[in-house]
């Protein structure tokens, strides 16, 4: 079985920074592309960060040049770096993985975590 487990959240002032981390555990050959999700109360869930296997990034407009995402291939984990946060970020924050069961198959199947809240206010 596979899992994501999110965590870093917390609650933090307007321009502070938070820093989530995500891993992911279970069988797992090979772990693809993953990401950071987001979803303020009342909104539909959104796309923050993504990152391939290789290192190339995607950011969602609205966070670029604040947020950074990173990942740790051997560790199976997933960061996101979070500077100069705004009211605006508050959300629950989902990491999101594309995992390759085994090593016989191009079979992949996408995971969610569970979130993680992060609130910024004063």
């Amino acid at each position: 079985q596979v899992q994501l487990v999110e965590s870093g959240g917390g609650l933090v002032q307007p321009g502070g920074s938070l820093r989530l981390s995500c891993a992911a555990s279970g069988t797992i050959f090979r772990v693809n592309d993953m990401g950071w999700y987001r979803q303020a109360p009342g909104k539909q869930r959104e796309l923050v960060a993504t990152i391939t296997r290789g290192g190339s990034a995607n950011y969602a407009d609205s966070v670029k040049d604040r947020f950074t995402i990173s990942r740790d291939n051997a560790k199976k984990m997933v960061y996101l770096q979070m500077n100069s946060l705004k009211p605006e970020d508050t959300a629950v924050y989902y990491c999101n993985a594309d995992i390759a069961l085994f090593s016989y198959s191009l079979y992949s199947k996408n995971y969610w975590g569970r979130g993680t809240q992060v609130t910024v206010s004063s």
